[in-house]
């Protein structure tokens, strides 16, 4: 299956060359003059080396020949993150580069899919929708309102995002975890 330079997005796994990315940054730009283009910068899945990349109308890429595999977070150590295969019980250790984005949303026994290129692991998807609890945030103030801005939260995993002003330390909230952002309060 090939994509077009439509279906092009964060997140997405292309393959170019005969090598596996993950595009990190996606900028579709339609310029005065001449053809629309995607403007892209790609990690390399194999290497972390990040790129970048042009697509213009036309261009395709090619999907990846990923293999899936469900993981859970064992524990990490000065050089790996460890995550043990839920079918098998093995341990499979990737480094934090190779883990990518996902470092920052992995909490205790979360649940990941790790991606196999040529039998070699090489990349970590953590779900879509996650729920975490708020540990740190800056106090309410009289006059702040749920629509009118929004203060930076710590999470109880690695990540930072911005939430409401009526949100509070130890709330739970529910987190895109592709665009780091809030969605909403879980009751």
């Amino acid at each position: 299956m090939a994509y077009s330079m439509n279906e092009l997005k964060k997140g997405l796994r292309i393959e170019v060359g005969g090598i596996p990315y993950r595009i990190i940054e996606y900028q579709h730009v339609k310029p005065g003059k001449g053809a629309a283009f995607v403007r892209t910068k790609v990690k390399n899945l194999l290497n972390s080396k990040v790129i970048e990349k042009t697509f213009h109308a036309g261009d395709k890429c090619e999907k990846p020949d990923l293999v899936h595999k469900d993981a859970q977070f064992s524990y990490e150590d000065e050089d790996f993150v460890h995550f043990m295969n839920v079918e098998n019980y093995e341990t499979i250790s990737l480094t934090v580069d190779q883990v990518g984005e996902a470092y920052n949303w992995i909490v205790d026994e979360v649940k990941v899919g790790i991606h196999y290129f040529n039998n070699k692991p090489i990349s970590v998807d953590v779900p879509n929708f996650m729920e975490f609890e708020v540990v740190e945030t800056p106090p309410n103030f009289k006059g702040d309102t749920a629509n009118s801005g929004k203060k930076p939260a710590e999470l109880n995993c690695k990540a930072k995002v911005q939430v409401p002003f009526h949100i509070l330390n130890g709330d739970k909230i529910k987190v895109d975890t592709i665009k780091g952002e809030y969605l909403e309060k879980v009751k």
